[in-house]
C-alpha cells in the first residue's frame, strides 16, 4: 500500500470520526434539547460522512486496487493523484468547517469559503476521475500454465 493510498484511508477515517461527532451533537441537541439545530449542520455532517469518509475512501481503494499503469503509458500521472487527494481533502475539510461556523454563528461573511470547498470538491473529484480513468482496464493475463 502506497504512502498516497494509506493517506486516502486515513484520511477518511478522520472525516468519519468527524461526521459523527458533528452527527451526536445534531441528535442531542434536537432529541435531548429540543433545540432544531440549523440546516447547514446536517450539510456539513453529510459531506463529512459522504464525501470525507465514504468517496475519499473509495478513491483511495481504487487507487491501491486499479490495475498499475503499463510502464510505457504516461497518462496516469502520480503528480496528479496527489493534487487530487489534497484538493479533496483541503476541500471537504474547509467547506465542512465554514458550514459549522456558519451555522452557529451566523457569519455570513464565511459562505464564499462554502461555495469555494464545493467548488474544490468537484475539481478534486474531477482530477481524479480524469487521471484515474487509464487505469481502468483489464491486466494483462498471466501466460498458461506449462504442462
Amino acid at each position: 500500500m502506497t504512502p498516497l493510498v494509506r493517506r486516502y484511508i486515513k484520511t477518511s477515517f478522520v472525516f468519519l470520526l468527524a461526521g459523527l461527532l458533528l452527527g451526536g451533537y445534531i441528535v442531542t441537541a434536537q432529541f435531548v434539547f429540543d433545540v432544531t439545530p440549523p440546516r447547514l449542520l446536517t450539510t456539513a455532517h453529510a459531506h463529512l460522512l459522504l464525501v470525507g469518509f465514504m468517496l475519499m475512501m473509495v478513491m483511495g481503494v481504487a487507487t491501491w486496487m486499479f490495475p498499475r499503469p503499463a510502464r510505457d503509458d504516461t497518462r496516469y500521472r502520480p503528480e496528479l493523484a496527489e493534487i487530487a487527494y489534497w484538493m479533496m481533502a483541503v476541500a471537504t475539510a474547509l467547506r465542512a468547517l465554514a458550514e459549522v461556523v456558519v451555522a452557529l454563528t451566523g457569519a455570513l461573511g464565511l459562505r464564499w469559503i462554502i461555495a469555494l470547498g464545493g467548488i474544490g470538491q468537484l475539481g478534486g473529484a474531477a482530477l481524479f476521475v480524469l487521471n484515474m480513468w487509464w487505469r481502468v482496464r483489464m491486466p494483462p493475463a498471466a501466460a498458461p500454465p506449462a504442462r
